[in-house]
């Protein structure tokens, strides 16, 4: 006989989980008093939305879901932030939310949200348990609906009558694994194709990769010389330094990239969706009916044909893919196997673009530093210039959230707490969910963030000076002093007004052991690699 709290813990545990994320609330606070006696870490955070972001990194770097908790109503709504990312990006989550007792339901009770309808289209489950003996069943499942097929979010409600009552229940059993894989005769189809190709290109995304299909991959890669581009913010999923590695295919995409990747024959795209921001606005490849041969791998066979009508459909999950067509080999060498070193060359070309505070980074982080953003146009520097060489090493959503790079790399300290780990934020992106900070000073973990202000809101004013020239509203922000801000925390603070000042900088930061704000004052007109915010403006 155990109380509905405790059987939550006894089926996280069941199902491998070592450490959970929340904001405590006192519509769960069974659960709390069952981790009290549990092995699982708990990393209490500021604010929900920080919480959940934590859970998605987790859930984006292990591709094991990650387990947030938080309060009713308010703190619900606060973590939906980190819903829609993991949706958006294909990442398994599992957010339990306290709920009100039963007999309060449908009165408009203190904090009551319908959570069936709230994260209905945001989720790719949600349910509320009402009777205790069926916590290990739903959470088992949770588990498997999070990391099968195309990953995702699991929402649960829990009432807070449920988790104090005692009942008999069956011990939990964890989840089993779901894995789909090629069949011979899509492999075989894909020689063909491949055999008949004389500009292919591939293009890799999603989730459901490990460091050995990024390995295998790299195999494949040699073996076929193929080039090879990663989808937008999944650019941990091949080494950038090698020779096959032709660039990002995401927002301001190099325009040789581009057109190689238009005037492609035949389109291998892994694992990704290739939604709005990595095709350019379906101008890559059309929808829904491509100008170029698609073969197109996917572990959840809804995603196959949703976008894009593909010439071949592999329902296999990237690893599964990738380790059955390791084993084929071409039986002669490629007819564009010199075309693919060029394609490496233009990428590396774009280095003569990069500010020389990014290639100060790129000399001081090592391979396996972990690099974590959110959204602006700051981001831009990281994706186009920083060269990400292994698996696991960026946390970044690909459906633009800003907040997410300070909650994402205290993740991911807590998870590789001897790793370098880096957040780059704007300054509206840091403000969002900066608060975090104090987590990381909490639990000692040494992140470094550094803070580009501009003293705007860029990307909106980017497109406001672009689209109204001259009208300048609502882009303008007031901002504190972030050093003496990181020193309030108890963490480290440093500013940095000239170009030369950023290395020493960052390595008093790193070298203080604290966790560590590195603030960048830029000048607004730098909105771009390549274009000044006078320049967007004139030419509008």
């Amino acid at each position: 006989m155990k109380t509905g709290g405790q059987l939550i813990v006894d089926a996280l545990e069941a199902n491998g989980t070592d450490r959970i994320y929340c904001v405590p609330g006192e519509s769960y606070l069974a659960v709390l008093d069952a981790l009290h006696d549990s092995a699982i870490r708990t990393i209490v955070c500021r604010q929900e939305g920080g919480a959940a972001m934590m859970a998605d990194c987790h859930g984006r770097l292990t591709g094991k879901p990650g387990i947030c908790f938080v309060t009713r109503g308010p703190g619900a709504t606060n973590a939906s932030a980190g819903i829609h990312i993991a949706m958006q990006d294909s990442i398994p989550v599992i957010l339990f939310i306290g709920q009100v007792a039963s007999h309060a339901k449908e009165r408009e009770a203190f904090q009551e949200v319908d959570y069936k309808r709230f994260f209905g289209d945001i989720a790719k489950w949600v349910v509320e348990i009402d009777d205790a003996s069926r916590i290990p069943e739903f959470v088992t499942r949770a588990f498997a609906v999070a990391t099968s097929g195309r990953p995702g979010p699991v929402v649960i409600s829990l009432p807070e009558d449920m988790l104090t009552s005692v009942v008999e229940a069956p011990i939990a059993l964890p989840h089993t694994p779901v894995e789909t894989r090629p069949g011979e005769a899509e492999l075989d189809a894909l020689e063909k194709l491949l055999a008949k190709a004389k500009r292919p290109f591939v293009i890799l995304g999603g989730t459901r990769w490990d460091a050995e299909a990024v390995a295998q991959m790299r195999t494949i890669a040699e073996a076929w010389s193929l080039p090879v581009g990663c989808s937008f913010r999944r650019q941990m999923l091949f080494d950038h330094l090698h020779p096959n590695y032709a660039g990002d295919v995401g927002i301001g995409i190099n325009p040789k990239l581009a057109t190689a990747i238009k005037q492609a024959d035949l389109v291998l795209l892994i694992g990704g969706r290739m939604g709005e921001m990595p095709s350019s606005d379906y101008t890559l490849l059309k929808s829904p009916y491509p100008d170029q041969t698609l073969v197109h791998v996917h572990a959840d066979a809804g995603e196959l044909g949703r976008v894009y009508r593909p010439t071949l459909a592999i329902n296999a999950s990237p690893s599964a893919f990738i380790d059955a067509f390791a084993r084929r080999k071409p039986a002669s060498e490629p007819t564009w196997a010199a075309e693919t070193p060029k394609l490496h060359a233009a990428y590396l070309d774009g280095s003569v673009q990069m500010g020389p505070i990014m290639n100060c980074l790129e000399k001081m982080l090592p391979d396996d530093a972990i690099l974590t953003n959110g959204a602006g146009n700051y981001a831009t520097w990281v994706h186009r210039f920083h060269r990400f060489r292994r698996f696991a090493t960026q946390g970044a959503p690909t459906s633009g959230s800003m907040g997410y790079g300070t909650p994402a790399a205290v993740a991911a300290k807590e998870l590789f707490p001897e790793r370098t780990v880096v957040a780059f934020a704007g300054d509206g992106c840091f403000l969002m969910n900066g608060q975090e900070f104090a987590t990381a000073v909490q639990y000692d973990l040494p992140i470094i963030v550094v803070v580009v202000n501009n003293g705007i809101y860029g990307t909106i004013r980017m497109h406001q000076e672009r689209e109204y020239p001259g009208r300048v509203v609502a882009t303008d922000l007031k901002n504190p002093d972030f050093a003496a801000l990181a020193r309030a925390y108890g963490g480290h603070g440093e500013t940095v007004d000239k170009t030369a000042d950023f290395a020493p900088a960052f390595e008093r930061a790193r070298a203080s052991g604290k966790p560590a704000i590195v603030e960048i004052r830029l000048d607004p007109e730098a909105i771009t690699p390549t274009k000044t915010m006078t320049q967007i403006r004139d030419k509008a």
